[in-house]
Formats: C-alpha cells, structure tokens, sequence
C-alpha cells in the first residue's frame, strides 16, 4: 500500500497525493502504524492518524469476541490499498520538522551561517534543498518522546541555553549546528546560537537530560495534526530519530473459533444485522431472515435464530479480561476459549482441528494431547502504541497513544489464514515437576526471572507513582515458552519454513499448558504447507527429542548454561542468539522469559527438565 505526503498537488483534493512510498498492509500494524516513524529516501515522516484514512462503510473484517472485548461493534476495516479504485493509500506528515544544511563551508566561506531551522523557514516547499546555499536539507537526527506516547522535535534553542527561553525571549535566537569531526561521540556535534551560546549533544541521552534543563513535555501529537496536543507536563526523553524505542505496537488478536467461525454467523453480522436482530423475539427475527434471504435450503430459521442468540449469550456472560494492554496474553479470556476449542476436534469455514492419524507411535513423555490444526484465521489489531518504554503489565490507560483525535469507532486490522499444531501438555506430571526439588529446583529458577520482572514493575510503578502489579512469571510459563522456541527452530529446519514464517501463541494458567505453533505470515512463506504433517505421532516423538538434543548444547556453554542472568532486562537464564532466541515476528513476549534448563535439566543435576529421558521412537523419522 502506498504511503502519500498530507499536501495536494492539485485544485480536487481527491486522490492527488503525491505518491512517497510503499509498505505492506500488515507493516501497518507491526512497523509503520499510527503514529510511527518511517524514512522514505533521506526524508522522514509520521504515519497520520485514523482520521485520515479513507475507508469504507462497512467494515471489512469481523472478529465477534475480539470486538467484544475491544468495546466495537462495528467492526475492523484494512489499512487503505494504494491506488483508486481500492483506496489512497495512507497519509504521512513531515516529521522532525526541524531541517539541517550543510552551512556554510570553511574553505569556501559560501552557504548558511544559521542551518538548524524549521523546514518552512529553509523557503523550500517540495524540494528538499535550502534555498540559501543549494544544499540538501536532512532531518534531525534527534526527537523527544516521553512515556504518554507524546513526540516532538529536539528542544535546541532550550539545550543550548540551558533552560527554555519564555516566548519573548525567542525572537532573535538563531541556531547552527556543527560538527568538529575529532571523533563519532555525541560531543563532537556542537548546537550554537547567535547570542553566543553553545553546547555539545554530550549526555543528551541520559535519563535526566531534559530535566536537568528544566524541559517538560508539551503534550505534542504530530501525527494527528497541527495543534494536537494534551496536557503532559512529563519529563521527556531524546532518542535517535530510527530508534525502536520511539514505537512501541500494541497488537491484540484472535483465532475465530467454533461457533462464531462458521459460516452462518458472518452472515448474521453482515448488514449490521445482528445490532437490528438482538434482543427482538424469535418469530421477528425468523421473519426478517427471510426477508433478507437468508433462509434457504442452506440455513433454516431456526439455525439463525440459534446463531443471534449465541451473539447474545457471548455478550451477556462477556468476564473482565485480565490480560494486560502489553500482548502478555497467555492466561486471558480469549486464549482460554481458544485452548477448550482446541482440546476438541472441529471443522468450520474458518477452523478445522482433527486428532493425529492412528500410529503405532504414542505421544511423547510429558505431552497429554496433540491436535493438528488444519485451517486457522486470525485477526489482528492495532490497539495503541507506546514510547521510550515498552508496554508492560500494569501500565495505567495514560501510556496508551491515541490513533485519532476523535473517536472513530473502529480499529485496523488485518487476518491471516494458516494451519498449525497444537500441544498440551501433561498436568500431573507438570504438578510433580513443578515441585520437585527446593534450591535450583524449577520453581527457584523460574523464581530468578519473576524478581528481575518484578523490580521492572516496582521501578514503573514507582516512577508512575502506583502500585505495582504482581509478576505472574512461573516455571509453567518459562517451560511452555521455552518449548515453543525450541519447536519453531526445529520446525524450521524439518519442514522447510523460515523460523520468521512461524509463529508461536502460548495458553498458560493454573488450568492451561500448551501452546500453538502455526503459519500465519501474509506473504507466500506462510503457504508452504507441510506443517500440520509435524504434528503427527510418528514425527512429533522424533522431532521432540531432535530439538531437544539440539538444545542440550549451545557454543556459548558453558556461559550460556551457567548465566544468572541473560537477555534484554535480565529475563532470561539458559538463552541465548545461538540456541534459543527467534525472530521478533515469532515471538509474542518478545524473546522473554526463556531457560532451556527447564526443559533438559542442568548439567549438576540440581534442576531436573521437564523432558528428562524423552527419546526418539523405535524407527520414527
């Protein structure tokens, strides 16, 4: 999909956009959504808000439970198509909107003596050229963001001086900036002003920067227009203009699962029917159905009627979700429909699961259950996005980033179609191994993990001035997760997919241990096929114990296996690049909260593995 600048080129405003650039409709929601950064050639802009985008009347994708948790009815529509008919793309604005030039040249003595402005005042409307000396403009290289998920550009009149200048202070205050070239440090770039003053980008960086200034967040929204902002009043942050830090997705999602994955029950939706249907008595709704032509040789109304009233009852008995706003979602209501439904064999338009072939091979040790899942769709949205920090549980709705000035009544999304496997483990034997041995038992190791979390959510807590949350890592969600990296990896070399093509969604509580591994990508990686035959009794004992053979040994050992501590925010154990850890697109807690020791057990002995004596079967390949 095309991605066109906020200006017209012409006197009718419709679909004369200049054409900037282009990214896939899923980057919409994963890389360059709402509110993010995006370089397109040496410019750089923000993707605009919902606002803007032109979507039709009717949504284009419907996920009843999802949208019931997400408080819509009315739907979730795809990010515009790029060209008309389909749609016109989605519009970008300019951001920083602070410029540089290349100033003036000290061998020369032409160009600019002041080259840190606003892109307006460089006179250049489309080219990026400074009308002054001829040289290209460039973006700044640095922004200010504070955890409200508010942006802005670099505070320089303010870091040269020191503290900010009130308004009638302002007028006559120009900047350049320079730099000496004696080494790559930040010290080296130099912001001077004409009053005199100068200072070094040194220490821009650090947490109190902007503090040590006096400098507070205005509240600034560019990207959903000129004059967006809010109250604030938090201390920023600098980051690099490209850094991750500066968009954080927040991304929710659902398998569409028996009933509401059959057929009928998108009928029922469509037309906005189910909103005019709810509640009304059985002989109206069965006369409206046939009416609108439902009730055919396919559909009775006595089926359709049935269809409204699960929509009723789904509402009625709707529980509050305790998932966070983070897509730390493992024991949320949504995954724990999704797990009784995959216990169960099924087929629907949309999700199809069936019991492995008979075999002479048995389930492996630890593993109570498998089901191949032959057809899947899942939905996934754009919630809200956060910066400087990543989203974590407990955060307050504050942190949560709008997607548009005013409420719009609808999220983007987008679904993929896919297949997967889906394994449960064994709860006795997870009870036994969960309370099995005292010091550097699985519960100790795990233990080591939950307090690094924990000081994470008393820090945020602390600074937010709240109460923090309980950490809810255990050594039943370390194991699982851990399981599923190890699979994907090994998947990813059995079947032929890429590991970035696979994909893990993981059902962990006291009532839940198992987890899906599915192909859910948009592009032709995710069509290989050939997945589904992994879960097959005869392949999955081999493959169990081929990976974790694999595992038993890393090139960092002993380093690896030994850590108290490894990965971002010390999260992880016995984890490392070179055995555990997957593209971001696989993982849904961001490559957190991984041991391999959980699952083979510690050289020492002292931690016993989940898997301990798990071994190939006779024959099996």
């Amino acid at each position: 999909m095309a991605l066109r600048s906020g200006k017209s080129k012409g006197a009718v405003r419709e679909r004369t956009y200049p054409r900037l650039g282009s990214v896939r409709r899923s980057q919409l929601l994963t890389t360059y959504g709402v509110g993010s950064l995006v370089a397109i050639g040496d410019q750089s802009y923000l993707v605009s808000g919902l606002d803007t985008w032109k979507v039709g009347r009717r949504p284009d994708l419907r996920e009843f439970r999802l949208q019931t948790r997400l408080g819509l009815k009315t739907g979730f529509f795809l990010p515009p198509a790029s060209d008309p008919p389909a749609g016109d793309g989605v519009k970008v604005r300019r951001f920083p909107d602070i410029y540089t030039c290349p100033g003036r040249d000290a061998m020369s003595g032409e160009g600019c003596d002041y080259n840190l402005r606003k892109f307006r005042e460089f006179g250049s409307e489309a080219a990026s050229e400074c009308t002054d000396c001829g040289g290209a403009l460039t973006p700044s290289r640095f922004v200010v963001a504070c955890d409200r998920g508010h942006l802005d550009d670099f505070p320089y009149l303010a870091w040269a001086h020191r503290r900010p200048l009130r308004a009638d202070e302002r007028p006559g205050h120009r900047l350049s900036f320079h730099t000496t070239g004696r080494t790559a440090a930040l010290r080296s770039i130099v912001i001077r002003c004409s009053c005199g003053e100068e200072a070094s980008m040194e220490g821009a960086f650090g947490r109190g920067a902007m503090e040590s200034i006096r400098y507070k967040c205005f509240g600034q929204r560019p990207w959903l227009g000129v004059g967006a902002e809010e109250g604030c009043g938090s201390t920023p942050r600098t980051l690099q203009r490209g850094s991750s830090a500066a968009w954080f997705p927040i991304v929710r999602s659902a398998l569409s699962i028996p009933p509401f994955s059959e057929q009928l029950y998108d009928q029922v939706l469509d037309q906005d029917r189910y909103e005019l249907w709810k509640g009304e008595p059985d002989d109206v709704i069965a006369r409206q159905a046939q009416k609108a032509g439902l009730v055919d040789e396919q559909y009775t109304a006595a089926e359709i009627i049935k269809a409204v009233r699960d929509y009723e009852a789904y509402e009625a008995g709707e529980r509050p979700d305790p998932s966070v706003i983070t897509g730390f979602e493992p024991a949320d209501v949504l995954r724990e429909e999704e797990y009784k439904q995959l216990l169960r064999e099924s087929r629907t338009q949309h999700f199809e699961s069936v019991r492995p072939t008979a075999s002479d091979a048995t389930l492996p040790p630890g593993i109570s259950d498998t089901m191949l899942v032959t057809r899947l769709r899942e939905v996934r949205v754009l919630q809200a996005f956060t910066r400087v920090d990543p989203p974590m549980d407990g955060d307050p709705p504050e942190r949560l980033a709008s997607l548009s000035r005013d409420a719009v009544g609808w999220l983007p999304a987008i679904e993929v179609v896919g297949e997967g496997v889906f394994l449960s483990l064994s709860q006795e034997r997870l009870r036994s191994w969960e309370q099995a041995g005292s010091s550097g038992g699985p519960a100790d190791r795990a233990g080591q993990i939950r307090d690094h979390h924990q000081m994470q959510l008393d820090e945020r807590a602390r600074q937010a001035g709240r109460t923090a949350p309980r950490s809810r890592v255990d050594a039943r969600l370390v194991l699982v997760h851990t399981l599923a990296h190890a699979l994907i990896n090994e998947w990813s070399l059995d079947a032929g997919y890429p590991a970035a093509a696979l994909r893990e969604r993981l059902y962990v509580s006291d009532t839940m241990a198992g987890l899906l591994i599915y192909t859910a990508t948009s592009d032709s990686a995710g069509s290989l096929g050939g997945l589904v035959g992994q879960g097959e009794l005869h392949r999955l004992r081999h493959t169990l114990a081929s990976a974790l053979r694999r595992i038993s040994w890393c090139s960092a050992d002993p380093l690896c296996m030994e850590s108290e501590a490894s990965g971002a925010d010390s999260l992880n154990l016995a984890a490392c690049h070179a055995c555990m850890l997957l593209p971001e697109t696989s993982c849904e807690l961001a490559n957190s909260y991984l041991d391999r020791a959980l699952l083979i057990g510690t050289p020492d002995g002292r931690t016993k593995g989940y898997f301990d004596g798990v071994e190939a079967a006779p024959g099996s390949a």
